[in-house]
């Protein structure tokens, strides 16, 4: 990687500040952990002229309770967010942190850099879909605006420019969670395909999103419905095991759709690859639900 004399750097102390120094540098780029910023800068898809780096912002490096939730700040590192204190909060967030990737990369990627690349494979992003998280958006003059991450992931809302993901609003559920991935390879890497669900009772729901497969997390929401329906929510929440394989080929279904039909009425087939991956996703769907069922 070359590096560039001219480049700026700027290491504000707090999140007014650096959506301050955003405003006024339009070319700069923030930068917490830098693991998707500084993939794109080798592979030279990126020449920033500016960066404002956050590591020094202590606020957003924490978390706290608040109603019912937890206000957790974008410069949680998954290494922190992965350990058993937090876990034991959210422990479907935690897993997917856990899975990100070697420990230099958890030890430096951030719950915001996760969402603001935006990246298909960012483990942690199905999880979010899923618990409906939101986000809290700093802008100039310390504006404050909220956004559910859904919108963000999906382009319905984008951050403005100065404005930064300050912090993420979960609920907290207080019922059983789960996250799967399928990789290439054994160990962490690069999800394939990843699934988060999580059991919501006090709504009798189950919320489940689907990482990997495309831009941004699917939510199979007439599968989640489904499946709640048949639910024992004040008794065992157990299901036989025919219902957990219906499950999962009704999200894989939903998620990856069979090809459209020809003008002639004849049904294309799937390429094998597409349906190896429609079989990963069941067979990781179906698990997710048998783990929190049980």
């Amino acid at each position: 990687m070359t590096t560039h004399a001219t480049q700026a750097v700027t290491l504000p102390g707090s999140l007014d500040e650096a959506v301050a120094a955003l405003a006024a540098m339009p070319a700069a780029v923030p930068v917490a952990g830098g693991t998707d910023l500084m993939a794109s800068v080798n592979a030279g898809l990126l020449r920033p002229a500016a960066l404002v780096g956050l590591g020094r912002i202590s606020e957003i490096r924490g978390w706290q309770y608040q109603d019912g939730h937890a206000l957790l700040g974008a410069g949680l590192t998954h290494a922190r967010i992965g350990r058993p204190d937090f876990a034991a909060l959210i422990p479907a967030l935690a897993a997917a942190a856990r899975a990100a990737g070697p420990p230099q990369i958890r030890n430096a990627g951030t719950l915001g850099g996760n969402i603001a690349s935006a990246a298909a494979t960012g483990d942690t992003l199905p999880v979010l879909a899923a618990l409906e998280a939101t986000l809290i958006i700093a802008g100039p003059g310390g504006a404050r605006r909220e956004v559910p991450v859904s919108h963000l992931l999906a382009g319905m809302e984008m951050l403005s420019p100065g404005e930064l993901v300050g912090f993420v609003r979960v609920p907290l559920l207080h019922a059983p969670q789960t996250f799967l991935k399928a990789t290439g390879r054994t160990g962490p890497g690069r999800a394939l395909a990843s699934v988060a669900l999580v059991l919501d009772p006090a709504r009798r729901g189950v919320r489940c999103a689907v990482g990997a497969i495309a831009p941004m997390p699917l939510r199979p929401l007439e599968a989640e419905q489904w499946v709640a329906s048949l639910i024992d929510w004040d008794g065992e929440r157990m299901l036989v095991p025919e219902a957990l394989t219906a499950f999962g080929e009704y999200v894989a279904a939903a998620c990856i759709p069979d090809a459209a039909a020809a003008p002639d009425g004849t049904q294309e087939q799937l390429p094998p690859a597409v349906l190896h991956l429609r079989r990963t996703v069941a067979a990781l769907a179906r698990r997710a639900l048998g783990r929190a069922l049980s």
